[in-house]
Formats: C-alpha cells, structure tokens, sequence
C-alpha cells in the first residue's frame, strides 16, 4: 500500500486553501504581484525616479512618481506609519479571503484569473504601504486639461479583475444557466 496521498481525492482538489483551480489562481497572483514589484522598484531605483517627478511620454499620458497614502482617489490620507500598517493588515487579510473564496468556489479559469489578479495587485500595494510609506503610482492619463487619477501596474490588475469577475458572473453564469434550462 502507498503511503502517497491520491491525488484525484476530493479532500486535495476542493478543501479550504486548495481547489481545482487554485494553481492558476496562485500562478497569476504571483506573477501580478511580483510584475507590479519589478515595475515600481525599477522607475524608483532603475531609471531614479524621485518624489513627485514627472515627464511627458505622450500627449495624453505621463509618468510620474507619486506617493497615495490614502486608499482609492486618496480617501482617508494618513501618512502615519500606523495607518500605513493597517491598510497592509487589511491587504492581507482582504487576499487570505480571495484566496479561500478561489480555492472553495471557484468554478472557471477566468474566475480563478480575475481573483489571482486581485490578490497580487493588493498584496503589492500592501507591500509598498510598509516599505515607501504609501503606494507609489506612475501612470498618469490626461486630455483636454482634465487629469484622471494615478495608477500602477497592481492598480491595473484590480480593475482588470474586478472586470473579469463581473463578466463571468453575469455573461458566462447566465450563459451556464440557459445551457442548463
């Protein structure tokens, strides 16, 4: 008799912090996570980017080094160092909970990208809260004297999971439905 777990068993493809699509859930999260890490240290140590520079690249686009000490659009700005370590707890806490609803309900690979997604992108803004003080942004879209908000790579994978999420729940789970009927 093996003493190796089988692993088409129930209990190591559908449990609490392991599902059938968790490793491509992992694969992205990482991949985001480390993506969105390589990004922010190579403008601040690469090409020496420092607080509040800032030059054109297109006529709508620029780069520019800002620090977000608040969360989204700068609500509750909080350069205290504590305030900084709570929303990383929260980060972290935020992504153990993706993680869970990933590995238990995870029905899609897209589902499982979307969510891998998420979890790298606030586990990297998390990562910047303890080591620049606040989330380092970059991206910068402007046209016609309006500016939108500035973003980073980790900014990016939210939204997009955020968006995938969205679709497979009302296309593909409604599409799921009316196959089934």
């Amino acid at each position: 008799m093996s003493s190796k777990p089988d692993r088409s068993s129930p209990a190591l493809t559908k449990g609490w912090l392991w599902g059938p699509f968790s490793r491509i859930g992992a694969i992205t999260a990482i991949s985001t996570l480390l993506l969105d890490q390589a990004h922010k240290w190579w403008m601040i140590l690469g090409v020496g980017m420092k607080l509040g520079d800032r030059f054109e690249f297109l006529p709508f686009f620029d780069i520019i080094f800002i620090k977000n000490t608040g969360i989204s659009y700068s609500m509750f700005d909080n350069s205290a160092f504590s305030w900084q370590v709570s929303l990383a707890v929260f980060a972290v806490i935020a992504s153990l909970a993706l993680w869970v609803w990933l590995s238990r309900s995870s029905t899609s690979s897209l589902m499982a990208i979307s969510l891998g997604l998420i979890i790298g992108g606030a586990l990297g803004n998390g990562i910047d809260r303890l080591a620049h003080g606040g989330v380092a942004d970059f991206f910068l879209l402007h046209a016609y004297g309006r500016s939108w908000y500035v973003f980073n790579v980790a900014d990016i994978a939210i939204v997009a999971g955020v968006i995938g999420l969205l679709y497979d729940s009302l296309v593909l789970s409604r599409n799921d439905a009316s196959n089934a009927s």
